[in-house]
């Protein structure tokens, strides 16, 4: 009987230890702008944002670290550590917080011109995948969403058509001309102050 109780508090120990395990992978983030420099020998990589700051990061070193990246946005990206097109507007995808970045990834968005607004969500209609964001100006600005489209929520970087704001919330657009339509590449959800 002694056996048996140990043989099962062991293995409800073991089981309790999963969500520990499951919980330490490093949550993939993105960030746009444009790339203004990228160190090879230091594997380091500088983003000029669109309001001006810059962001520097260092180049995943471990190819094994556990990190929750969804693998449809991991396909369409380059390895931090291949992409060398310094001043390019691009997508990162990173992990970690403050002066601590590390790039996992990035996605060139290719010559633009890019459109940007800052707004709240006036609608968001799903089965049309259309966006209307009312700009500061008071102006309505409708952007369609693609499966191509990246979306930075506060759970991490996921795919346009996964992105579900409410109306009201503060978003960044930044959106290019597709077919003659005006397309969101990137929206990042701002916390209110």
């Amino acid at each position: 009987m002694a056996r048996s109780m140990f043989r099962t508090c062991i293995i409800a120990a073991c089981i309790s230890l999963v969500p520990l395990a499951a919980s330490a992978q490093e949550v993939v983030h993105a960030m746009v702008g444009t790339v203004s420099s990228i160190d090879a020998i230091a594997k380091t990589i500088v983003l000029k944002t669109d309001d001006g700051s810059t962001s520097f990061f260092k180049e995943m070193k471990d190819p094994k670290t556990p990190i929750d990246f969804d693998k449809n946005i991991r396909t369409d990206a380059t390895a931090a550590d291949e992409f060398h097109k310094s001043g390019e507007r691009a997508i990162v995808y990173y992990y970690g917080y403050g002066n601590s970045l590390t790039a996992v990834a990035l996605r060139s968005l290719g010559p633009g011109p890019f459109t940007k607004v800052t707004g709240t969500v006036a609608n968001l209609d799903k089965p049309e995948h259309s966006l209307l964001v009312k700009g500061q100006s008071g102006l309505i600005k409708s952007f369609k969403i693609t499966s191509d489209t990246i979306a930075e929520t506060s759970s991490g970087a996921a795919e346009g058509l996964h992105f579900n704001p409410g109306k009201g919330d503060q978003v960044r657009v930044n959106a290019t001309m597709v077919n003659g339509v005006l397309t969101a590449v990137f929206i990042n959800t701002l916390v209110a102050n």
